[in-house]
């Protein structure tokens, strides 16, 4: 059998044959074994947070739940709060989160500022 193709305007013949399916297949070789069953890995011992005596938290206290930066404080010392009341937003992983009173009290103190770095648990604000 011939064919004419025209490639940017210059026409060339071919002249080709058709051959049967089963000569035209490319031999392969055998596909591998498939693999056992996967069986997962146990799963891991759960992680229990272990705290210092030293940091443990109280209601005169409010830590940081996350490592992150402070963006924005919203008390001073001397200021009374209510529980629920925003202290403070922190930002973490692109995620803005509000810290909140524990419970109603007076601030003693405020140990960070907008633009902080904060680690798990560091002490943010002291409540009388």
């Amino acid at each position: 059998m011939k064919l004419r193709i025209t490639i940017d305007g210059k026409a060339y013949e071919a002249e080709i044959e058709i051959l049967e399916a089963a000569e035209s297949a490319p031999d392969y070789p055998p596909y591998p074994p498939a693999p056992s069953a996967f069986v997962p890995p146990s799963a891991p011992e759960p992680m229990i947070a272990l705290q210092d005596p030293e940091t443990e938290s109280n209601e005169k206290e409010c830590r940081s739940p996350v490592t992150g930066m402070v963006m924005r404080v919203d008390v001073e010392p001397g200021q009374a709060v209510q529980p629920n009341d925003i202290v403070m937003v922190l930002e973490s992983m692109k995620m803005e989160m509000q810290i909140t009173a524990p419970q109603a009290a007076q601030v003693k103190s405020v140990l960070v500022t907008p633009g902080s770095s904060v680690k798990v648990n560091q002490l943010l604000v002291e409540f009388e």
